[in-house]
């Protein structure tokens, strides 16, 4: 699996990750699970004209000393269709930008 891995946290860190995750993107059905709505001037051709798929996200895991940004762009409603898709560099762009943003907002 492709995705951007920051670990090595500290208990108080991870704490305020899962605190700005839960302001920033959606909270998934599982603790510590969460998904970043990807904007929609950022779909690739693989999501374009799948407008009954969307909305599509890229899964955040928070764990006890790591989060994990996926790299895998995913329709939140149909699993098993061909728009899901690895991130285009536009996408990874997103989701780096979202991690840095998160970096300076946690103060980490």
């Amino acid at each position: 699996m492709r995705q951007y891995v920051i670990n090595e946290l500290r208990k108080d860190d991870v704490e305020k990750i899962g605190s700005y995750l839960a302001e920033h993107a959606e909270a998934g059905a599982i603790d510590g699970l969460f998904f970043l709505p990807l904007p929609a001037d950022l779909l690739a051709a693989a999501q374009d004209g799948h407008a009954d798929c969307g909305p599509f996200v890229l899964p955040v895991e928070l764990g006890d000393d790591f989060v994990s940004f996926e790299l895998l762009v995913r329709s939140r409603d149909n699993l098993h269709c061909s728009c899901n898709s690895f991130a285009t560099r536009a996408q990874r762009d997103f989701v780096m930008d979202f991690a840095e943003e998160m970096i300076r907002g946690t103060g980490l």
